[in-house]
């Protein structure tokens, strides 16, 4: 039997929730005050799980002992973007620099195996969600060759490494490529991807990464525009030690004069929320100057059998990490409105404040913290393929509120 959370009996059952009898200990591994930890906290209190304990990323780096709570069960969430951690994950240095992820990957696997030991040594502790997974979903590379490996339509990516621009661009003309995102293959917030298009000897890069008058590489909020061919070429040669990811540019549907993709978070098996990212550069990351798009707008013009094959996809795709009770899926809708490729899946890929469940999705009303919790212990998780809900008239998700500006207002 599960073990009871600790001073249980002070915190008010919510409606639904489990009985102070079955309610477990929770306990994550985050950066105490990060939003992350704030808001799961928040929905672990509405759900009268009481306040978990939180292990400070910093602790877990730094070689101290990691002391769990006996009966735990233990949630891994982002490091965020705390200075000190970030310092012991990538080395000193400023936090706004580009690189140093094939080091912050290693450090980030030798802290996951430390805490699957914590676990393991603890009396009654269990692991929310599974550190394999997540050393997969860090690693661009494996992370593709996963999802294509079960059918999960990912655009083509060049095979084996790319040691620097002259690789790149040989490799590029072999496979009769001109246009490529060229991804850091531990990289995370479009950190030093670069959006390229080569043809002959005219170049285009659009990215994020500035370069500072020594040829440091910096990680900008304005995207911009190389076409100075050595430039172009620095960069790349700076990324390339760190390992890189390159894959074929896939067209995205536009919308308002904007391209857009969708971030879809898959809870236990079901895409629950959706966030339309919008942008005029190829980058649709929100803190690059992207927008919310009208989700409502992106349906519409999907139909009823377009968005059903969507929400498949990305089941399908979280169904590649089965120990994962959650996944962030960022799905690119082609500019025909019937393709669809994913981009990246993201371990931590739940952060949408206040936005609530998709209609039909079953996390109506709940943020994606809360619907976690309600995947976990308020109903078994289903063990089944997901399939999208069918109206009377046969079509999927056909009754359904609008739903996107409210969406907007809260995400």
């Amino acid at each position: 039997m599960t073990r009871p959370a600790h001073g249980a009996r002070d915190v008010p059952r919510a409606a639904g929730g489990p009985r102070p009898e079955e309610r477990p200990r929770l306990a994550v591994i985050g950066t105490p005050g990060d939003r992350r930890v704030t808001l799961f906290a928040a929905a672990a209190r509405a759900a009268g799980l009481g306040t978990p304990d939180v292990i400070a990323w910093r602790d877990v780096l730094s070689g101290a002992e990691v002391r769990l709570p006996p009966g735990a069960l233990v949630r891994i969430d982002s490091p965020g973007a705390d200075p000190e951690t970030d310092a012991l994950l990538r080395g000193p240095g400023d936090p706004a620099r580009v690189g140093g992820g094939d080091l912050r990957y290693r450090r980030l696997l030798t802290a996951l195996e430390r805490i699957r030991r914590a676990v393991a040594d603890t009396p009654g502790c269990a692991l929310w969600n599974d550190p394999d997974d997540i050393a997969v979903m860090f690693d661009k590379r494996r992370c593709h060759a996963r999802l294509d490996a079960a059918g999960v339509p990912v655009p083509p990516a060049l095979p084996g490494p790319v040691d620097g621009y002259a690789t790149l661009r040989r490799r590029m003309r072999e496979a009769g490529w001109s246009r490529v995102f060229v991804k850091p293959a531990h990289g995370s917030s479009a950190s030093g991807v670069i959006a390229l298009h080569a043809a002959r000897d005219r170049v285009q890069a659009i990215t994020s990464v500035a370069v500072d008058d020594e040829g440091g590489l910096y990680n900008s909020l304005r995207v911009r525009t190389y076409r100075d061919e050595p430039v172009v070429a620095a960069i790349v040669d700076a990324l390339a030690p760190a390992g890189l990811h390159v894959e074929r540019w896939f067209p995205k549907a536009v919308l308002d004069g904007r391209a857009i993709d969708l971030r879809v978070v898959v809870v236990a098996g079901r895409p629950t929320h959706a966030v339309v990212r919008a942008s005029r550069t190829p980058m649709t990351n929100l803190h690059l100057g992207g927008e919310r798009g009208d989700l409502d707008a992106v349906r519409d013009r999907l139909g009823e059998n377009g968005w059903r094959r969507a929400m498949e996809v990305c089941a399908k795709t979280a169904a590649c990490f089965p120990r994962s009770p959650m996944a962030g899926v960022d799905l690119m809708i082609g500019t025909g409105w019937r393709e669809f490729a994913v981009a990246e899946v993201n371990a931590f890929g739940d952060l949408l404040p206040g936005l609530t469940g998709l209609p039909g999705g079953g996390a109506e009303g709940m943020d994606t913290y809360a619907a976690q919790l309600a995947a976990r212990f308020a109903a078994p998780p289903p063990n089944r393929p997901w399939r999208a809900p069918v109206s009377a008239g046969g079509g999927a998700g056909a009754a359904r509120p609008r739903h996107a500006r409210a969406g907007r207002a809260h995400a």
